[in-house]
């Protein structure tokens, strides 16, 4: 989780849902709110996951210009629903996303591919920048990726596959710790887990306070929530 971010919250908006109302929506269990959007996992073999795909895909819930994006691997099928709109990139708390969740956790169901939560995750590399206008295209070049087209803060993939950059706008230059860090959003009930295996594997709290940031044994940071 990184320190700061000024993107308002969505559930500012009219009629849409806070975090904890998406958390009581009936029929949500199998997803979770991981950065930007939420997430189910399905544990399916290729050729079942392919069949389970189609399903969705001929859901009449399925929005044509803002399709879910679907995942399909060997081991099973992984769905992303978020709701972008004018000048902000909203987490998943659209009530149109909550019910096509619920119809293809239904799908899902009927195709015995059931959902696996712990297997979701979220990647996101945040650079610390004291001029992000000038830092950012950089970035954009290299990786291949798109501004977002919500944000000034942020480059995608396009491709949908590759962890996204967030820019932090900085006052002056951080010498006590690194300008790059990796942010990971887990499953809730996953933190503990995770942040007691990273401490197994050497790692160690920086801050007493803010008990997400970790780092290894050179001091590279990781937020983990």
């Amino acid at each position: 989780m990184s320190e700061s971010n000024t993107t308002s919250e969505p559930w500012a908006q009219p009629g849409w849902l806070s975090l904890e109302q998406f958390r009581a929506a009936d029929g949500v269990g199998d997803w979770r709110l991981l950065g930007d959007a939420i997430y189910a996992f399905f544990r399916t073999s290729f050729a079942d996951g392919a069949r389970l795909v189609q399903a969705i895909a001929e859901l009449p819930e399925i929005d044509a210009e803002r399709p879910p994006d679907i995942d399909l691997r060997p081991d099973g099928v992984t769905v992303r629903l978020t709701t972008i709109t004018v000048g902000q990139y909203f987490a998943g708390y659209s009530p149109a996303d909550v019910d096509l969740a619920r119809r293809i956790s239904a799908v899902a169901k009927d195709a015995g591919a059931p959902a696996e939560p712990a297997q979701l995750q979220h990647v996101q590399v945040s650079v610390d920048a004291m001029a992000i206008g000038e830092v950012m295209p950089f970035w954009r070049e290299a990786l291949g990726y798109e501004f977002r087209r919500d944000t000034e803060e942020d480059v995608v993939d396009p491709r949908g596959r590759g962890p996204s950059f967030w820019f932090q706008q900085m006052d002056v230059p951080r010498t006590e710790r690194n300008r790059i860090h990796v942010d990971i959003a887990v499953p809730a009930e996953q933190v503990d887990a995770r942040v007691a295996a990273v401490l197994a594997a050497g790692g160690r709290r920086l801050h007493p306070e803010q008990p997400w940031i970790l780092s290894d044994p050179e001091g590279n940071e990781v937020c983990l929530s």
